[in-house]
């Protein structure tokens, strides 16, 4: 008999957004004609920047051409976009050199995958509340899994127990889901901290191009000592639109090791072994994301996202509805009315107002009475959903 990997068995039965999904399609098939507007699942709504289509269908066209077709690509991604990535470190003052950066198909399979190349005796440590990829790959690995706690009072920027030990430790800032971000001293203390219990940390800077606050870093190696002790994996799902695309890329710096194993070189065994690339048009397209022309068509796009933040921020102070986020970030992460639970406020969303958020308890115990709100929607949307929000808890 094959037997099946038990571990699965101990993940939550439905998916968070699948959950969400099934509760809005069961509400659309009943109200068919109704206007539900959704702000909940972080999918971008403008389309890729003119110059990002014009170089994915240059590299189309090389396809069909024998003089420049391409094959199968490098496992570690071509050098062109590499080179491209470790000049959009410069620009922000971090040295990264283009063979310690893998390119992969979005932030999302590295941070599920990354964990292929530690053991099943390490000790996972999340902070709570948390993007449920981290915790729900190390539940298929039987890993066993710890939290730090981010509240209301540490404005959900949770921060190490030097009494307590962890092998892996999973941070994004800024966060998912509360669009909280570290300073640069709160870095400095994780980073410290992984330092003195020999530990590694996962990194996900997936929304680094929404902070415009310099105190708040863009990435981990902004922060002294963090080559010895981190791994960090972005991606250009929310930064380009590549949510449908897929492309991403991760940096593992060249010096980093684990129990004298150079952690680059063991991560490419295992690209090497299960991942053959990304496609050379979609690289063509990532590259065109770094050039001058692409960073200013996409920092249209990244402004239209911080204008709808606002739109929905400005409802929050005008509904006296604390909240984190919003400012560094395309998330909205506030509190529930009237001690309301994450999922009870959903349902009346979405069931009295035909808006969709995503329930704070579905990201961990530290979110039931929290909930998300992106601004990836439409404009004249988000404005109609906040019309709708404000009637309705003003009449609460």
């Amino acid at each position: 008999m094959a037997n099946i990997n038990k571990n699965f068995e101990n993940l939550v039965p439905n998916y968070l957004f699948a959950e969400i999904a099934k509760r809005v399609n069961a509400y659309v098939s009943e109200h068919p004609d109704n206007k539900v507007i959704r702000l909940g699942i972080g999918d971008v709504t403008l389309p890729l920047a003119p110059v990002v289509v014009e170089a994915m269908k240059k590299g189309c066209d090389e396809l069909g051409v024998k003089e420049t077709f391409k094959g199968y690509p490098d496992y570690e991604g071509y050098a062109f976009l590499r080179n491209a990535v470790s000049g959009y470190y410069r620009s922000f003052g971090v040295d990264v050199a283009a063979d310690e950066i893998m390119i992969n198909d979005g932030a999302k399979s590295d941070a599920g995958n990354i964990g292929d190349i530690f053991a099943q005796d390490n000790v996972v440590l999340v902070t709570d509340p948390v993007y449920p990829v981290y915790v729900d790959s190390n539940i298929m690995s039987g890993r066993k899994i710890i939290y730090a706690d981010g509240n209301e009072s540490n404005n959900f920027c949770a921060m190490p127990d030097k009494n307590v030990h962890a092998d892996m430790i999973y941070l994004c800032s800024p966060n998912n889901p509360t669009g909280a971000c570290y300073t640069r001293e709160q870095l400095k203390e994780w980073v410290d901290y992984a330092v003195a219990n020999n530990a590694v940390i996962f990194y996900d800077a997936a929304y680094e191009a929404f902070i415009t606050e310099e105190n708040i870093p863009r990435s981990i190696f902004e922060i002294d000592g963090a080559r010895k002790c981190a791994i960090e994996m972005c991606s250009l799902s929310k930064t380009a639109g590549f949510t449908g695309t897929r492309c991403g890329y991760t940096v593992i710096p060249k010096e980093l090791e684990m129990n004298g194993t150079n952690i680059y070189k063991l991560w490419y065994r295992r690209e090497a072994t299960k991942f053959n690339g990304v496609s050379y048009p979609v690289q063509c397209a990532a590259a065109a994301v770094f050039s001058k022309e692409g960073l200013e068509q996409i920092k249209e796009n990244l402004r239209y996202y911080q204008e709808n933040a606002k739109i929905i921020t400005d409802t929050m102070d005008e509904c006296g509805i604390k909240y984190t986020g919003g400012k560094n970030s395309p998330y909205v992460w506030l509190k529930c009315p009237n001690n309301m639970k994450s999922w009870d406020f959903f349902d009346m969303l979405l069931n009295e107002i035909e808006v969709v958020g995503t329930p704070g308890a579905g990201f961990g115990k530290m979110g039931e009475g929290w909930f998300r709100l992106t601004s990836f929607g439409d404009k004249d949307k988000t404005v109609e959903a906040m019309e709708r929000f404000k009637n309705l808890i003003q009449g609460l």
